[in-house]
């Protein structure tokens, strides 16, 4: 039980890690442990549009996706330009002597690998949590995130994330209860 306190406090630390992609858009933050609920809400909406996936098994994916980043941190594409991490050695050093450290391992290499239709959706929920927050900023006023949107709209893999984005995209980020003020 030692170990798994441990990994709890661990896990805990997402929460007072900052997402490190906002320093270029020059507006927003967000710890990744926000990500990560916002990652693990959108794998939930996925599920419940897609037939016949392992909903458990994409959630899980998603709730555990940055755990690592508690060691590595949060590596933006421009610093993974210049500052190679190690992961595997952070998931190996988090896992080792946990009962249930092989399916850790084992979600955390799915989501990583995205070979699986559980893998793709997960990854498609990683990207529509950054649209969210991208779309958001953009609707407040904010223009950088205009640039930014058609790059993480194309890494989406599948088409159920895809006409999730499309609607996000013509959905206004106050419209579900500004509408009901007048």
């Amino acid at each position: 039980m030692k170990n798994i306190a441990k990994l709890l406090f661990q896990a805990n630390l997402l929460k007072e890690i900052p997402r490190s992609g906002y320093h270029f858009l020059g507006s927003g933050k967000e710890s990744v442990a926000e990500h990560t609920f916002s990652t693990a809400f959108v794998a939930y909406v996925l599920s419940k549009i897609e037939t016949g996936v392992d909903a458990l098994r994409l959630i899980s994916m998603c709730l555990v996706h940055d755990l690592t980043e508690t060691r590595i941190g949060d590596l933006n594409t421009v610093q993974k330009r210049y500052v190679s991490s190690d992961e595997d050695k952070a998931l190996a050093d988090t896992i080792e002597q946990l009962p249930f450290g092989g399916s850790l391992s084992e979600l955390i290499r799915e989501f990583n690998e995205g070979q699986t239709r559980e893998a793709r959706l997960a990854r498609d929920a990683d990207q529509i949590a950054f649209i969210l927050d991208l779309k958001t900023l953009a609707d407040i006023g904010y223009s950088p995130p205009q640039k930014w949107l058609p790059a993480v709209i194309k890494r989406l893999k599948t088409e159920t994330g895809k006409m999730l984005a499309e609607h996000i995209m013509h959905t206004n980020w106050d419209s579900w209860w500004f509408k009901k003020l007048y």
